[in-house]
This record gives structure tokens, C-alpha cells and sequence, in this order.
């Protein structure tokens, strides 16, 4: 690892090292749907990003992997209770976020795990919770989505689909893996620029809510293929 994803694996080495606790500290947790995978998850991502921001004096990009999200909880349960899409298959976990869904992956028996976030300190933090979940895998920040994808056997993406912009590149990028051979599989609680139209339905689950600003501790969440 080198360049930005070095310099923030060294920063969030330092903060799960930190003594003292806090709504600012980074916590070592079980996932709630998912508690066979432990995340280094923020208490308060706000709060643990506001300070962050304040003690490099720069804008930081915003820490979606120190919050555990619905879609991606709801496909790492996908994998783990159905290890047969995953057993020696080649993953790619796309925007990895914590890294919960290629962690969930490689635990399910996968022959290798790329994890791809363009966020370096989320490749720090995939890094980081596949040590503490004693798994292997590839952390990469690479922008993937005007490419095509190659030598991938299982695409998993979880919410994806918060941003009108993202989601017009997602689906195109989805699409092409799906026509290349890929097994393409996302999660989403029905965030607002889902092309519902377009994918099929494969599982649903009730999964608890964490992440920020929902006011519901439970959301149906839907693990879904393209068409």
C-alpha cells in the first residue's frame, strides 16, 4: 500500500490505538446482522469526522466506512447463509465501504477478494478489519466504473445507489460485468435513485438500522441481480 491509502492506514492505526473512549473514537463492534464479522466503527461518524477534519485542517472526504450500512449488512448475510455463490470464486466487493461484504466473502469460502473503494481511508479500513477478521484479501482505490470488468466470478455492491450521479455509472458498469459472465449481486433498502425497474429480486431481510439520520430501528432491505 503507498500514496494516500498508506498515509491513512497510518492515521486510523493511530485511532484504533488511541486510548479513552468517546463519541469520537473508532470501536472494534460485531455487526448487528452480521456478528460472525467485526467492523472498526465509529461511535458517531460525524463527530469522529468533524474532529478529524479539525486536526488535519482539511476537508476529509465524509467516513461512509465507519458506519456499517443496511446493504451491505443485508449481502453479507446473503453470502455467509449461502456459501455456495462464494466458494472458490473470484469477488469483487464494489464501493467496500468498511469492507463488511468482502470480509463476509472471504469468510464464505471465496478463492480470492479484490475490496475496491476510491476512498484511501476506506482501503485503510478494509485493511484494518480484514486483519481483525483474520481474512485475505486485496483492498484497491481504483475509479472501476468506466472500465470493463475482468476475471470477476461474484460483483457484490451494497448501496450504491444514494446519488443520481453514481448511480447513472453504476448500473452501465453492473450491466457490462453481468453480460461479461459476472454473477452480479447488490443491496439496497430502497435508497432513491434505485432503477428498481431494471434489477430482479433475490432476498429480502429485515436488518437492523445503524447507520445515520434513520429514524426506524429495522429496514426491508433487498439483495437484487440486474436484468
Amino acid at each position: 500500500m503507498e500514496g494516500p491509502a498508506a498515509a491513512a492506514l497510518s492515521e486510523l492505526e493511530r485511532e484504533v490505538g488511541a486510548p479513552g473512549d468517546g463519541l469520537d473514537r473508532l470501536r472494534l463492534v460485531a455487526t448487528p446482522f452480521v456478528p460472525e464479522v467485526r467492523l472498526h466503527l465509529a461511535e458517531d461518524a460525524i463527530v469522529w469526522w468533524a474532529r478529524m477534519e479539525a486536526a488535519s485542517g482539511h476537508a476529509l472526504p465524509a467516513p461512509y466506512w465507519a458506519s456499517v450500512w443496511a446493504g451491505g449488512q443485508a449481502l453479507a448475510r446473503h453470502l455467509l447463509d449461502h456459501p455456495e455463490l462464494v466458494a472458490g470464486r473470484r469477488v469483487l466487493d464494489l464501493a467496500a465501504g468498511s469492507g463488511l461484504v468482502a470480509i463476509a466473502a472471504a469468510l464464505a469460502g471465496a478463492d480470492r477478494v479484490v475490496a475496491n473503494d476510491i476512498d484511501p481511508y476506506a482501503v485503510a479500513a478494509v485493511t484494518l478489519n480484514a486483519q481483525a477478521n483474520r481474512v485475505t484479501l486485496a483492498a484497491t482505490g481504483e475509479d472501476l466504473l468506466d472500465s470493463d470488468p475482468d476475471d470477476t466470478d461474484l460483483l457484490v455492491a451494497g448501496d450504491v445507489f444514494y446519488d443520481q450521479e453514481l448511480a447513472d455509472r453504476m448500473l452501465p458498469f453492473l450491466r457490462r460485468a453481468a453480460a461479461r459472465g459476472s454473477h452480479v449481486l447488490v443491496g439496497d433498502p430502497g435508497r432513491g435513485h434505485l432503477p428498481r425497474n431494471r434489477l430482479d429480486l433475490v432476498a429480502s431481510y429485515q436488518v437492523p438500522t445503524t447507520e445515520p439520520a434513520v429514524d426506524t430501528p429495522v429496514r426491508r432491505v433487498e439483495v437484487l441481480s440486474p436484468r
